[in-house]
């Protein structure tokens, strides 16, 4: 079946670059990350997400994506006169003060926003941090936004997340990071992959084009061929790296790398993560498997 019949959000990678360095980043963040979309990449991006017809929600993350505040407070004003719900995702750096959280908010306000949600845990920095993120959730409160507040939760976790906690996926950086202080399993017990193909929900955009079905896996380039009909066109079964995880889960994504899993793996992404870097080293699929910055690599997309 073409399409993706049961597309609903668009995730608006706004950035790459973060104020942070978190050790669980799906995608390599930092403060050097340099990669930024444009406004007028926002308002194209979002005149390409009115034409599916099936997408009702925008997400703004990064990255960090209150660093680029104009652009974001813009995008979201854009997207609001769209007919769009809006969320947000940040770490809150920006919150010095509620007074002071409050300025950086009240732009935002009757904006369409569904979920404005903010990152804190221990991969979050430390005192400051989780201070900053208190302040910023009192002050969104007060204002009357709908706050999350995002714990991921622990590297020594056990299968399931505790209450209150968002799962850790160990690719990107938490692949190289965190990987080992978890529990790991051999790879044969390895359930499916959470993006949950075919059955597609969410996209990402990200500032070099790519429409990524999840960070580091791309299914087209919005600079080379409109999202409608990246969207339209796309045949789940026939992607090199989407076909096989469907077919066959991530075993047989690595058949297809000539890839022979050895040892055990803490869950399906970090074995998968690991499949698409020896992919990359046999300069396997040079255009799908981007962007570098996903990968931990620098380089121009």
């Amino acid at each position: 079946m073409n399409g993706i019949p049961g597309l609903k959000e668009l995730h608006l990678l706004l950035t790459y670059r973060c104020d942070s360095e978190c050790d669980h980043c799906f995608v390599w963040s930092s403060p050097r990350s340099w990669v930024t979309m444009s406004l007028d990449q926002v308002r194209e991006m979002l005149d390409q997400a009115a034409d599916i017809g099936t997408i009702r929600t925008i997400y703004f993350e990064g990255g960090e994506p209150f660093l680029y505040y104009p652009i974001l407070a813009a995008g979201v004003e854009y997207a609001h006169e769209k007919g769009f719900d809006i969320g947000v995702v940040t770490n809150a750096y920006w919150a010095s003060s509620e007074n002071d959280a409050k300025l950086w908010l009240e732009p935002l306000l009757d904006k369409g926003i569904t979920d404005f949600s903010i990152s804190t845990d221990e991969y979050h920095g430390g005192e400051v941090e989780a201070a900053n993120a208190k302040r910023a959730e009192r002050a969104a409160r007060d204002l009357g936004l709908p706050v999350n507040v995002l714990k991921v939760q622990d590297a020594r976790r056990k299968a399931s997340p505790e209450e209150g906690q968002e799962t850790l996926y160990f690719r990107g950086r938490a692949a190289e990071k965190l990987v080992k202080d978890a529990e790991k399993r051999p790879w044969e017990e390895l359930g499916g992959c959470p993006e949950n193909p075919p059955d597609i929900r969410r996209l990402h955009l990200d500032p070099f084009g790519h429409v990524l079905f999840c960070q580091g896996i791309s299914i087209g380039n919005i600079n080379v061929q409109p999202l409608s009909r990246i969207v339209e066109g796309f045949v789940p079964d026939k992607h090199p790296i989407v076909g096989p995880l469907i077919k066959g889960g991530v075993a047989e994504l690595a058949r297809k790398a000539g890839f022979m899993p050895d040892g055990k793996y803490a869950d399906p992404c970090h074995l998968c993560y690991t499949i698409r870097l020896e992919m990359i080293s046999k300069r396997m699929y040079r255009n799908i498997l981007r962007p570098l910055q996903a990968y931990g690599m620098d380089g121009i997309d």
